[in-house]
């Protein structure tokens, strides 16, 4: 009798942990991957950055309260190894895809000189939001600039790392 007892305990605990990561998974509208830009790529009327940035790693998550986290690491220009004149950077929302509509901006944060940072910014959403994308943004003087990396991923084996095919 104890063993069907502690078997009980055992499901219940273990459904009952299952259904909280489930509820707490479930809590993002959006997450993606982050990639550096590429010069000559305009989205949702904003032009990317003049030289090729990249981004060792990169994630962005957005949830129903309007809760975004963006965080890189090592975003720089691989010509200077540094992140160059760019010292903050802000995110920005677009729906509609490349096409859309910026609809909301963060405030700026520090991007160290090897390339990190972590935004966390409570926006304001719309009511719906299709193709969304988040923008990392170069700012300068308090006004958010080009951006400089986006949400997407970047190709393996199939690409050569600029979105050609090999």
């Amino acid at each position: 009798m104890t063993r069907i007892v502690a078997r009980g305990v055992l499901l219940g605990s273990l459904l009952a942990g299952g259904l909280a990561s489930s509820a707490l998974a479930e809590e993002h509208l959006f997450r993606s991957t982050i990639v550096g830009s590429n010069p000559q790529t305009v989205i949702a009327g904003v032009p990317s950055g003049g030289a090729p940035w990249t981004v060792q790693r990169g994630s962005a998550a957005l949830d129903g309260d309007g809760r975004l986290r963006v965080e890189v690491r090592d975003l720089i220009l691989p010509k200077l190894g540094t992140t160059g004149p760019v010292n903050s950077v802000s995110a920005s929302l677009v729906c509609g895809g490349a096409g859309g509509t910026v609809v909301a901006t963060t405030d700026a944060v520090a991007l160290s000189a090897d390339g990190n940072a972590e935004i966390e910014s409570g926006i304001s959403l719309p009511a719906t939001c299709f193709g969304p994308v988040v923008l990392v943004r170069a700012v300068f003087n308090g006004t958010p600039g080009p951006w400089i990396a986006s949400t997407g991923f970047a190709g393996s084996s199939g690409s050569d790392g600029s979105g050609n095919q090999k």
